[in-house]
């Protein structure tokens, strides 16, 4: 009962005018967003996050915006996926399994249809699950001490590679470096500058929004530079088509195992939609497809991934909302958003900013339903951005990145910082070195300090207290848990992305 109470005074901050009309254009861009090849969740949130400082909306306004275009990217994200067989992200590596075929045999409608229906049902159960379970999960935080949290972090750290890592030392290494950069600034028990090379402007240490549209941004600005030739136009049709309710029916099953798999996976910190897309189609796949139709067409093979991985972007949200640690690239773009706004995620954000976090779980039952109006019948229009030349494209990407970051901090200096990040993502995603553990390092590195002096203070210096209570033990056995497994399940992975192209009879 006191769940529906708190439910109903977020569904009085979600339905006035300027957070349903946020609601509605987040979800429009993240659509946009996510039918751009390339450009993903993570990419979408990041550029627009300046956005929301420049129109200096309050903390739950910004957050139901950028939680819109999140859900909407996911969504959107599946049209070149299914058209063009480009994933967008990692997660859509599965939905071209069998979205690109059925686009081949002329059914491209119908498995747009399929994936915003899909969508639909998992986004709605995730943000059940999220309703049920954050609360619960925010009161058993309250247990932590800082040596459970230091933990914690280290278990964010050794999970955020996630399956799809092609190289988990590489993760390892990215999340280094994200904590080195986290040092730069005034030691926060001396005070004395660290790493600052005599720059005034870097005492109070790497500004989060900078270093992620840099990482993020502005990196993929030079990789269209390097890889796109100006003009290039992909010729993209859709079928006409209606939905035919009596095979949405027969999909039922499907959706809804998937959506339950997607949502568990969402939960574990840094295992992501990656993780739920893949379960989702390799748990259906096994159970239903008997007549070995997987890969070659199946719309159950569509509904699957992407019931998955969308239930699995709104279980990435109970770990970030209830401890501070992401489940996700993108829930670590927004909790950046959060701690830049001077709103700290862990447990005690259900007590101090009740509007943010039940503004946000109403807001995510509306945006759900918008995205599916908005999909359905415009799906078309979605399909027709994909013959946006880069060269168009890239430019304005560009100016809301420096417009945006100068408009939050009027200082030249990070501009400059920005770019440099920008050069340093390039460079990065070239070695094939993953972003989003530096960005986890940038935003828990000083957490992770704090709580481990904290912990050793408490313990006269006695190391021992990271591993002296049971919960700092199951954390720890998760943490290896987390860096070993991808070296297994990786692998299958990709080997199932990798597999040829089945023959598609005309």
């Amino acid at each position: 009962m006191e769940t529906l109470n708190y439910l109903m005074q977020g569904f009085e901050v979600a339905l006035t005018p300027l957070n349903l009309g946020l609601a509605l254009v987040g979800a429009f861009l993240g659509t946009i967003i996510g039918a751009l090849p390339g450009l993903g969740p993570s990419n979408g949130v990041a550029i627009l996050i300046p956005l929301a400082f420049s129109l200096r909306l309050p903390p739950a306004s910004a957050l139901i915006m950028l939680t819109s275009v999140y859900y909407g990217a996911m969504y959107g994200g599946r049209i070149s996926s299914i058209l063009l067989n480009i994933p967008g992200d990692e997660p859509a590596l599965m939905t071209t399994l069998d979205g690109y075929p059925m686009a081949k045999q002329g059914k491209g409608g119908e498995a747009l249809a399929i994936s915003a229906v899909s969508s639909f049902v998992g986004g709605l159960i995730a943000t059940f699950g999220l309703l049920l379970f954050a609360p619960l999960l925010a009161k058993f935080a309250l247990f932590f001490g800082p040596a459970e949290y230091f933990v914690l972090f280290v278990l964010a750290f050794t999970t955020i590679g996630g399956i799809s890592s092609k190289n988990q030392f590489k993760s390892l290494l990215a999340a280094a470096l994200g904590l080195m950069i986290s040092t730069i600034g005034l030691d926060p028990a001396t005070g004395e500058p660290r790493y600052t090379l005599n720059h005034m402007e870097l005492f109070e240490g790497i500004n989060f929004l900078v270093a992620i549209v840099g990482l993020f941004a502005i990196s993929e600005i030079l990789f269209f530079l390097e890889e796109s030739h100006a003009g290039k136009v992909t010729k993209v049709t859709v079928n006409k088509f209606k939905i035919k309710w009596a095979e949405m029916f027969k999909l039922t099953g499907t959706t809804l195992r998937s959506s339950v798999i997607g949502f568990i996976a969402g939960v574990l910190p840094g295992a992501g939609a990656s993780l739920g897309s893949f379960m989702a189609y390799t748990v259906e796949k096994r159970l239903v497809d008997q007549e070995g139709t997987f890969g070659s067409g199946d719309p159950r093979g569509v509904a699957a991934p992407e019931a998955g991985n969308n239930a699995a972007a709104g279980g990435a949200l109970v770990p970030m909302l209830t401890l501070g640690v992401p489940g996700s690239g993108t829930t670590a773009v927004l909790l950046a958003m959060l701690m830049s706004m001077n709103i700290t995620p862990g447990p005690l954000l259900f007590k101090n900013h009740p509007d943010v976090v039940w503004g946000l779980i109403a807001a995510l039952f509306i945006g759900n339903v918008m995205l599916l109006i908005l999909n359905l019948p415009l799906v078309g229009l979605f399909a027709k951005l994909l013959m946006v030349p880069s060269h168009v494209l890239m430019p304005i990407v560009a100016i809301v990145g420096l417009i945006g970051i100068y408009s939050i901090s009027h200082s030249p200096f990070d501009l400059f910082v920005m770019i440099a990040f920008g050069v340093g993502g390039w460079l990065l995603r070239k070695l094939e070195v993953p972003l989003v553990p530096v960005i986890l390092g940038i935003l828990l590195g000083q957490l992770m300090e704090d709580n481990l002096r904290r912990a050793l203070n408490i313990s006269n210096g006695d190391w021992s207290t990271l591993w002296g209570s049971p919960l700092c033990w199951g954390l720890w056995v998760m943490a290896l848990g987390g860096l070993v497994m991808p070296f297994f399940l990786g692998k299958f992975f990709r080997a199932k992305a990798l597999e040829p192209e089945p023959e598609i009879a005309d």
